[in-house]
């Protein structure tokens, strides 16, 4: 017994000192893989590893629509260099000349290349970095010099492209060019006509495989992609650059003058419904403006006297009044249930006409006259408001359109005084947009259209599709409220309270706006404005302006801040903007424009370039052709060029000044 319990003992101590050298020989084997010969299975195991890559592809242009340039897609190129790629005899054939020819295209010292190179053959890198963003020009240069010009298995070069998103306007209507961004999980931040037309301008990917050379680095294998990526289409937009200009700067003049929070302008073509102009302009906390908001798209606020249009034109087609109805404004000052409305003129208008309340923009008129014409029937008020299609949105391409509020009788927002606080705009709300769509409807003689920022999309010269005119409604009320109401928005500008913006030279027709804004927190916070549209007898234009919170001690009212703005522009519009049907619209070659600046750039710096004419061009497109080719601009004006300071085709040097005269 006592020996058969010893030679399992024995056994088990065996089997114990097995298992102990096996887990010793494998901790060994563990270390000796880790650690002796760590670095050659770690290469080996980078240089089998390849993946998938997503190429980006070429974004399509977003055009005004006499051909400039909104937005446009730049491609910009990195370079770096594999320094074990090439053999020992290419290399050392080729870098002093390689050295030689970077530093006459980028700018260092060649030896500073040369040493960079050196340090990274002793040093094994496979991915150093030689230079970033490149332009076209630029990066052919460099791709054909001496061992770079052998490709990437012999010469070692690495060309990374990327794409960068560029406005030749800049800051101007940047809010409703807009942008389409994409995080790092795949969700897309969409504004502006960038971010509604994002299926067209985006393309489709390409993919490409790559080599992993390093940690975080991975090299391209082969000259050729696996699937090319396809650009993306061109959209041509209504807007109009010489318009923008005008309308931008008028605006930005009045925001500053009156130190305002914020504003917006719209310019409409009352036929088509398209856009020729739109600016939103806030303040920054050190006092200039940028277009940080779409305020005319989704800012939706108590319109105030513009509304009176729509209560006006309501009753006279239900016949509830005429244009010839007297209507008492007593002192002033009228009460509804302990609310007292209250007119800006002290004292009151005394016994008046509709027509008359309208040009006065009395806000006691109104309310009686709408309060005593539906107090007994408010529904038929409301009824005939949303016959006209202000009840609603109108449906944007551009997201983020604000929801207009026209109150209901029994809803909780209706009280004994909402029927004639309605009357001046108080208790409703809409978007500057949808104040102008209607404003329009009544240039149009009734027919109301949609807003419209896109005319066509393109691949090439071929269209792809094309947008009409998108009637709302064919009629929104009868021909007979059309014509008073355009009589009457007439005589505002001639006789009323915008007469001080009357000009003998061209008419024009609209309403001013006056109206308190967060009096809940306080008191004195106006928003001015003015809609219309003009020539009055034949609008060819429609266009609001709106400024939030002016300086009350500068001026509030909307015949001082907005109407201006509305002149302005009319002014400018008659007598500088041709009015063309269609425009042919160039191809737009990135990489050649690229390469005629860099041309002209280097001719300046030898000192034989020539001054281009740029008579009769758009400023903006003037100021960002000279400041590429290098000259220093100044400017006086605003729209298209008319005298230039330097003569076309005199020699000029580099970073010489040129002033430009607009019109």
């Amino acid at each position: 017994m006592a020996i058969s319990e010893k030679n399992i003992l024995n056994r088990m101590y065996l089997v114990a000192g097995v298992l102990f050298l096996v887990a010793v020989a494998v901790a060994i084997k563990l270390v000796d893989i880790q650690v002796v010969d760590g670095d050659k299975y770690r290469e080996l195991a980078e240089e089998r590893t390849e993946r998938m890559f997503t190429i980006p592809a070429n974004r399509g242009n977003l055009y005004a629509g006499d051909g400039s340039l909104l937005a446009t897609s730049v491609p910009k190129y990195d370079i770096r260099f594999d320094a074990l790629a090439p053999s020992d005899t290419d290399f050392e054939e080729n870098i002093a000349a390689l050295g030689k020819g970077l530093s006459g295209a980028l700018g260092r010292e060649s030896s500073y290349y040369v040493n960079l190179m050196r340090r990274a053959r002793a040093n094994k890198n496979r991915y150093l970095l030689i230079t970033r963003n490149l332009g076209y020009s630029q990066y052919m240069k460099v791709k054909n010099l001496p061992l770079f010009n052998k490709g990437p298995y012999k010469g070692g070069i690495i060309t990374e492209q990327h794409i960068e998103r560029e406005h030749p306007l800049n800051k101007m209507a940047e809010r409703t060019v807009g942008y389409e961004r994409r995080d790092e999980n795949g969700y897309y931040t969409r504004v502006g006509l960038e971010g509604a037309f994002g299926t067209y301008l985006r393309g489709k990917e390409g993919r490409r495989l790559k080599q992993r050379i390093a940690k975080g680095q991975w090299k391209p294998m082969g000259l050729n992609n696996i699937v090319e990526p396809e650009d993306g289409y061109d959209v041509i937009s209504t807007i109009d650059v010489n318009i923008q200009d005008v309308a931008h700067h008028a605006l930005l003049g009045t925001l500053e003058k009156f130190e305002a929070e914020h504003g917006c302008v719209v310019v409409m073509e009352t036929k088509t419904g398209e856009i020729k102009a739109i600016s939103n302009l806030g303040r920054t906390s050190d006092g200039t403006y940028y277009e940080d908001r779409n305020y005319a798209v989704y800012e939706s606020h108590e319109p105030g006297s513009t509304f009176k249009l729509m209560a006006l034109a309501a009753a006279l087609d239900d016949k509830v009044i005429d244009s010839s109805t007297v209507v008492d404004t007593e002192n002033g000052r009228v009460k509804f249930y302990n609310r007292t409305v209250y007119d800006s003129h002290w004292g009151g208008y005394g016994k008046i006409s509709a027509a008359k309340a309208f040009e006065l923009s009395s806000n006691t008129a109104f309310a009686k006259l709408i309060n005593e014409s539906y107090k007994d029937n408010p529904e038929r008020f409301i009824r005939s408001l949303q016959d006209m299609d202000i009840d609603h949105k109108i449906g944007l391409s551009i997201k983020g359109e604000g929801n207009p509020h026209i109150p209901i009788p029994g809803d909780k927002d209706w009280y004994g005084t909402t029927l004639p606080w309605m009357a001046f705009g108080y208790g409703v709300s809409l978007t500057p947009l949808q104040i102008l769509t209607f404003y329009n409807a009544i240039a149009n003689d009734g027919e109301m259209v949609k807003p419209r920022f896109i005319r066509e999309i393109k691949k090439w010269d071929a269209s792809v599709e094309k947008f009409d005119k998108e009637v709302i409604n064919p009629q929104i009320c009868s021909q007979e409220t059309i014509d008073e109401v355009k009589v009457m928005m007439k005589n505002v500008v001639e006789r009323g309270t915008a007469s001080n913006i009357y000009s003998p030279n061209f008419s024009m027709a609209g309403k001013t706006g006056t109206c308190q804004t967060e009096y809940w927190i306080e008191g004195g916070r106006y928003i001015a404005s003015f809609a219309g549209y003009f020539p009055a007898e034949n609008p060819e234009y429609s266009c609001i302006v709106v400024v939030h919170k002016p300086n009350k001690k500068l001026g509030y009212y909307g015949n001082v801040v907005a109407a201006p703005v509305f002149k302005q522009i009319a002014q400018k519009i008659y007598s500088d903007t041709p009015l063309v049907d269609e425009v042919e619209l160039p191809k737009v070659n990135t990489t050649a424009v690229d390469q005629d600046y860099e041309a002209y750039y280097k001719k300046v710096q030898k000192g034989y370039a020539t001054v281009p004419n740029v008579k009769g061009m758009s400023g903006m497109d003037a100021v960002s052709l000279l400041e590429n080719m290098g000259l220093k601009v100044h400017f006086k004006g605003t729209g298209k060029v008319e005298l230039q300071s330097l003569i076309p085709g005199e020699k000029v040097a580099k970073n010489q000044q040129i002033t430009l005269q607009l019109s």
